[in-house]
């Protein structure tokens, strides 16, 4: 497995781990009524499911298995940079909405949420840009 690949899929079973725990705790709150700060939870349980763990998983795994590109006689997967840059905006991110998400009264909330959720746009195109050379009909390039 390439090495782009193994961040993309450790990062998402963090986020797992994470996102789960924020569900636990939220439902623990709606069963017991004990946690009633768990609902602030929400949002970033959300996100961090959503983006964080599904996002980057299925993005770990596209890096991993599309066909690779032949140029010039050798094997490549395209622009690596392209992806270590939307690892890094799509993290950076998640955490941005995450952190601004939790701060309900703060006076700098939306202006953080959409220059996050910005990231995470970039990063999506990004990578887009990066696999749309390696997506080919099935059969493509065999005789």
């Amino acid at each position: 497995m390439p090495r782009q690949s193994v961040w993309f899929v450790r990062t998402a079973l963090l986020y797992l781990g994470v996102g789960f725990t924020f569900g636990a705790l939220i439902l623990w709150q709606k069963g017991t009524g004990m946690l009633p700060l768990a609902w602030l939870l929400l949002p970033a349980h959300m996100e961090i499911v959503l983006l964080g763990w599904t996002l980057q998983l299925a993005m770990g795994v596209a890096y991993w298995i599309l066909p690779r590109l032949q140029v010039d006689g050798r094997s490549t997967r395209g622009r690596q940079r392209a992806v270590w840059w939307s690892y890094a905006l799509l993290n950076a991110g998640i955490l941005v909405v995450v952190v601004a998400g939790m701060r309900t009264t703060s006076p700098v909330q939306a202006p953080a949420v959409a220059l996050g959720r910005l990231a995470e746009a970039v990063a999506v195109a990004l990578f887009a840009w990066h696999a749309w050379p390696r997506v080919k009909p099935a059969g493509a390039g065999r005789r």
